[in-house]
């Protein structure tokens, strides 16, 4: 508890929704960074941004178990708030956190009423069931507690900006703001999930990356893109011993398959010492 009163100098902690509502109450300029924690500079990146555009900014830290379909992926997920909230210290540039407790956020333990179109079950969501409906509903939940008026996501993970825009933006007078991916000198985008790795593994992993960045050029001139990336996707699995789930070029715009070059990402998601990564380029 010293611990928390002492970070209160420089930014003020939430432990509930009471406090959060008598807090935030008097400021209608709010912009909002929510986490599950293992801060690091990609979502510092997004307070930095928070802060160009509102008056004061909120970082929640909160580990959404809905959102999870596999259990032991949940237990390993990287958690240490002593360490996340000295990071925001450091960055002073934070003037709340939120840090509710499952009960905070949601009223019982029943499964998410939300379902995404047909249409959307691609990429992520055709492989983890369920993911995406416990991200629509924790981010609804947040939008309703906390009032924001912007909300600061990441494009790495472009599904769930693409699809958390589409929902809050509807539903709310929430404007979502995705903000470019950060990455390291070696191109690796940087992800909670990196801490799960040692040095070693990271170094693969960046040597991985770089192989897909080539993708990106050599796609340029090719008029069947999604044909070309078949191929590469086999021949990058044997070279790395790596599973590829997906790698596919899709439209930024709606995320339908695309052979053409402009408007579109190359969407990634593999396996690498059983830690799975996403990325798009």
């Amino acid at each position: 508890m010293f611990y928390l009163l002492n970070i209160l100098i420089q930014m003020k902690i939430l432990l509930n929704n009471q406090s959060l509502h008598k807090t935030l109450q008097p400021f209608k300029d709010i912009g909002f960074v929510p986490t599950m924690g293992a801060i690091h500079k990609g979502h510092l990146s997004l307070i930095n941004r928070s802060n160009k555009f509102s008056k004061k900014t909120l970082v929640s830290i909160f580990i959404n178990p809905k959102q999870f379909n596999n259990k032991k992926d949940l237990k390993s997920y990287p958690s240490n708030i002593k360490k996340d909230l000295d990071i925001l210290k450091k960055n002073k540039k934070v003037d709340f956190v939120y840090l509710p407790k499952f009960k905070d956020i949601f009223n019982n333990n029943n499964r998410s009423k939300i379902k995404i179109h047909k249409k959307d079950k691609i990429l992520c969501a055709k492989f983890r069931k369920g993911h995406f409906e416990g991200v629509l509903d924790v981010m609804d939940k947040l939008t309703d507690l906390v009032k924001p008026k912007r909300i600061f996501m990441g494009k790495k993970d472009f599904q769930q900006l693409y699809l958390v825009k589409n929902f809050i933006e509807k539903k709310y007078k929430t404007k979502i703001i995705g903000c470019n991916t950060i990455r390291n000198e070696n191109k690796l985008a940087l992800s909670s999930r990196n801490f799960l790795f040692n040095n070693d593994d990271l170094n693969k992993v960046e040597i991985i990356t770089n192989n897909f960045f080539q993708l990106k050029k050599k796609i340029k001139e090719k008029d069947q893109i999604n044909h070309f990336l078949h191929g590469a996707k086999k021949e990058i699995e044997n070279m790395f011993k790596i599973k590829i789930e997906y790698l596919e070029n899709r439209n930024v715009k709606d995320l339908t398959i695309s052979n053409s070059y402009s408007n579109s990402r190359i969407f990634l998601a593999y396996y690498f010492n059983g830690i799975r990564l996403i990325d798009n380029f």
